[in-house]
């Protein structure tokens, strides 16, 4: 059995993805679905952050090793600043990964800064980053990654703030992640496994034109969804989980999984 490993984005951990490792384990019932928590995030909140990806991602991979799931080539779904850990996975050890699906990420050889971090969303960034209550913060934070209904992101910011509440990230590690994304340049070297691209129209968070300057740079696939957020797999699951599963199944024979039990996801 394959392992997909799931990356989230600044501040974010596995708690964030909610049901969505859920669903897409129903649709991937021969691979397994694992998440994965950066340094100073989720289980490994009381650890220091790194302040550069390189870093971030020898500690990740070290955990994954431990865990044992690195037994096998594996898949990644990674977000974001989770994103960019992915790419520098698959630069350093291509051996290791059969695949990888990109979210809304972004490099800063390739894309302005204010592309990276849209300048509308400066104020609400950084009162998120300083806000003391916990509920205040998480509803500032859905309110720029999410474009559902505001009653939807309350509901959420809730969630979200009991996942703070147990395991916060300190204003000192979400500094040294945002260090860490602002610097990285990875090398304009096509990368040697399937990468697909995804990025949201509706993002107000980063600009949809990362994505395709990415794209553009290393001829890499790249689909895009009309309207959700910088949040994919909160806006729009259902149209990721379907993404990942049609990826899967055009995968070249030395980079496929055990296709046979694929499912779509309800619609």
């Amino acid at each position: 059995m394959s392992n997909c490993l799931l990356l989230r984005g600044l501040s974010r951990e596995s708690g964030h993805w909610g049901d969505f490792v859920a669903q897409m384990q129903a649709a991937l019932p021969d691979i397994s679905v694992e998440s994965l928590d950066l340094p100073g995030t989720g289980r490994f909140y009381q650890k220091t952050s790194p302040n550069r990806i390189e870093a971030i991602l020898e500690t990740t991979r070290q955990q994954a090793l431990q865990d044992g799931l690195l037994k096998q080539p594996i898949h990644l779904l990674a977000v974001s600043l989770g994103g960019m850990v992915a790419w520098e996975w698959l630069q350093r050890y291509p051996q290791e990964i059969q695949s990888a699906i990109l979210v809304n990420t972004s490099f800063a050889n390739l894309s302005r800064f204010y592309q990276r971090l849209r300048w509308q969303a400066y104020s609400q960034f950084v009162n998120a980053l300083t806000s003391t209550d916990a509920y205040q913060r998480e509803l500032a934070i859905v309110r720029m990654v999410s474009n559902r209904p505001d009653c939807e992101r309350q509901t959420i910011a809730k969630a979200w703030a009991k996942l703070h509440q147990q395991r916060p990230i300190s204003l000192s590690n979400s500094v040294k992640q945002i260090s860490a994304a602002a610097r990285y340049k990875p090398a304009l070297i096509r990368p040697q496994v399937p990468v697909l691209l995804l990025n949201s129209f509706g993002d107000r968070l980063v600009s949809a034109d990362c994505s395709a300057a990415i794209q553009q740079r290393y001829q890499l696939p790249l689909h895009s969804h009309p309207n959700a957020g910088h949040d994919l797999a909160l806006d729009a699951p259902e149209w990721l989980i379907e993404q990942a599963l049609n990826w899967l199944q055009k995968l070249p024979p030395s980079h496929a999984c055990n296709l046979e039990n694929l499912k779509s996801p309800d619609l």
